[in-house]
């Protein structure tokens, strides 16, 4: 399955996520902070999608209420 997904109130434009039987195949992030959501994205790979939104879910970045990976735990949930 591939998510594409819009994230808001954060710096990176489009989340690109491949999913196969339940575990995350590849984060691919437009924007943002490039170190960072390269990490995000290395991290996550091969991880359940429930892992993963439970570890990114309510991460804040800046006082902004979101962030990157709680964005990305957005799109992971919006797609269960």
């Amino acid at each position: 399955m591939t998510i594409n997904y819009t994230p808001t109130g954060v710096c990176s434009r489009n989340i690109l996520i491949e999913v196969e039987n339940d575990i995350i195949k590849s984060v691919r992030f437009t924007g943002g902070c490039n170190g960072n959501t390269q990490g995000i994205s290395a991290l996550v790979k091969g991880m359940k999608v429930q892992d993963a939104i439970e570890r990114l879910e309510g991460i804040d970045c800046g006082g902004r209420g979101t962030s990157c990976p709680d964005q990305l735990a957005s799109a992971l949930k919006e797609a269960l």
